[in-house]
């Protein structure tokens, strides 16, 4: 179900000084294997496509209904800055999910990290050096997020 982080690629981005990820952070944070990163980026983010840049218009996050009023934000500037927390915009259109709550960040269909949304807050700037347009969602949750390389991001309602 899950492989070891070293296996990941870019395992860099959560060794790097800046931004720290702290190790009780990274013990929390767990790379899915293929078979179920497939599974739950079928589940959760596209059954047609493998990759953010395939998205169509028939893709629940490309829906008028998944859109959120106001919900295209800017993340680079935040990222850039020494602010720790996630944009205050973000914070809000997530605020019914708990620390625990089990979120996946969903890369493309092979690479879906899981890890509690507490940790998620702690570290989302590691994780944004895969900004090539991954999709943030929740377990059994509606509210989620697309992030893209151009430093916007949409904030979004899973419509299936």
């Amino acid at each position: 179900m899950y492989q070891s982080l070293d296996q990941f690629p870019k395992n860099w981005i959560f060794k790097r000084q800046d931004p720290k990820v702290m190790p009780e952070d990274l013990q929390a944070i767990r790379l899915l294997s293929e078979e179920r990163a497939a599974q739950i980026w079928r589940d959760y983010v596209s059954d047609g496509q493998v990759h953010p840049d395939h998205f169509t218009a028939n893709d629940w996050l490309n829906k008028d209904a998944a859109k959120v009023t106001d919900g295209k934000l800017q993340w680079e500037k935040v990222w850039d800055s020494e602010q720790s927390a996630l944009p205050d915009a973000v914070l809000e259109h997530f605020a019914s999910w708990g620390e625990d709550t089990t979120v996946f960040f969903c890369c493309h269909s092979d690479v879906v990290f899981e890890l509690p949304w507490g940790v998620f807050q702690r570290c989302w700037k590691a994780f944004l050096f895969l900004d090539n347009g991954p999709v943030l969602v929740g377990k059994k949750k509606k509210h989620a997020a697309q992030f893209h390389s151009n430093g916007w991001m949409n904030l979004l309602l899973r419509v299936v």
